[in-house]
């Protein structure tokens, strides 16, 4: 009260006392207003820093974590080879020699696996990680990753061609019930032959576009490799591959490049492409079952190819591509 009776005039009435009280009541309450809003910009300011820290001090963690991961001894890379019980496995190590280690709490025992990757650690051994499995580059070059635009509709005069293709690879992984219902197994393989330029190719390239499934496309002659065991390799591998993205579909163009009858020959590059023919043949009759794997061939020479490639359980559709008639080449 005695800095208003100083600021007040001193000759001033009762009613202009008020007004200046009542005007001094207004600023102060506008002040009290703008304190109030500054207050909360300034609440709203230190949860923003307060989120900020939290952020900050996580990314801090995980780049402390990273540092002492970069710090650590490498680790060594070794196969399961033979699995005593959920705590003791036998390893064969990168560099040769089998050890008896123990593995890890927080690995699931059910990963542990004969020939399954993993990383041991370089003084004690114990299994620290189970690695995925590693399949050769050439490999995941063969997956088609963009589906094909290639339709049905844009193959002329092989109508009756495309309802078998359709039923023996189209209908089995789109409709599986039906054949369960009916009692009886999908075949396994279509072989697709005829002259060179008729749509064998592209029957397949359409296959693919009108299913779900994964498709792997490999050239015949990409089988063929240099050194003993490749091949085998590449083919065991492609249905590795296939069966764990399954549903798929495997094609492969040019079959008879590996798949010609087998003879007595003594070179070493045809006893490696003999080698790979029947790693082939194996992985499509073999006794472990091969789930949704449709496999699709093709080739223009049907007459040189293995009696043991054509025999019912691996193609059991064969399928003759012939050239087109006036009706069919004739733009529609």
């Amino acid at each position: 009260m005695g800095d208003i009776a100083r600021q007040a005039p001193e000759k001033d009435t009762g009613e202009d006392i008020y007004q200046y009280l009542l005007e001094r009541i207004t600023n102060l309450e506008n002040r009290n207003l703008e304190l109030r809003e500054q207050f909360r910009q300034m609440e709203s300011e230190k949860r923003y820093i307060e989120t900020q820290k939290i952020r900050y001090e996580r990314e801090l963690r995980k780049l402390k974590s990273e540092i002492e991961q970069l710090r650590s001894p490498p680790l060594v890379i070794g196969t399961v080879t033979d699995v005593i019980d959920n705590s003791r496995v036998i390893v064969r190590s990168s560099a040769g020699p089998r050890f008896l280690v123990r593995t890890s709490q927080l690995i699931d025992p059910d990963l542990l696996k004969p020939g399954v990757r993993c990383t041991l650690n370089q003084q004690s051994l114990a299994i620290v990680d189970v690695l995925p499995t590693s399949y050769d580059a050439q490999i995941y070059g063969m997956e088609l990753v963009d589906s094909p635009e290639e339709t049905y509709e844009n193959i002329g005069g092989l109508e009756a061609q495309i309802e078998e293709v359709r039923e023996a690879v189209e209908l089995p992984l789109t409709k599986p019930h039906l054949f369960e219902k009916v009692g009886i197994s999908p075949p396994k393989g279509v072989l697709l032959h005829g002259p060179p330029g008729t749509g064998k190719t592209l029957l397949a390239r359409a296959v693919a576009h009108h299913t779900n499934a994964h498709f792997l496309r490999v050239v015949g002659s990409e089988l063929v490799q240099k050194y003993i065991g490749e091949g085998a390799r590449l083919v065991r591998e492609l249905f590795d591959l296939a069966k764990q993205k399954s549903p798929s579909i495997i094609f492969i163009d040019e079959i008879d490049a590996i798949g010609a009858h087998r003879n007595d020959s003594t070179t070493s590059g045809d006893r490696e492409v003999q080698r790979t023919l029947m790693q082939l043949l194996a992985e499509m009759d073999g006794f472990e079952n091969r789930g949704d794997v449709k496999i699709i061939a093709a080739t223009n020479r049907i007459d040189i190819l293995d009696r043991a490639l054509l025999r019912p359980g691996r193609f059991d559709r064969m399928i003759a591509i012939p050239l087109p008639d006036h009706q069919g080449s004739s733009p529609s």
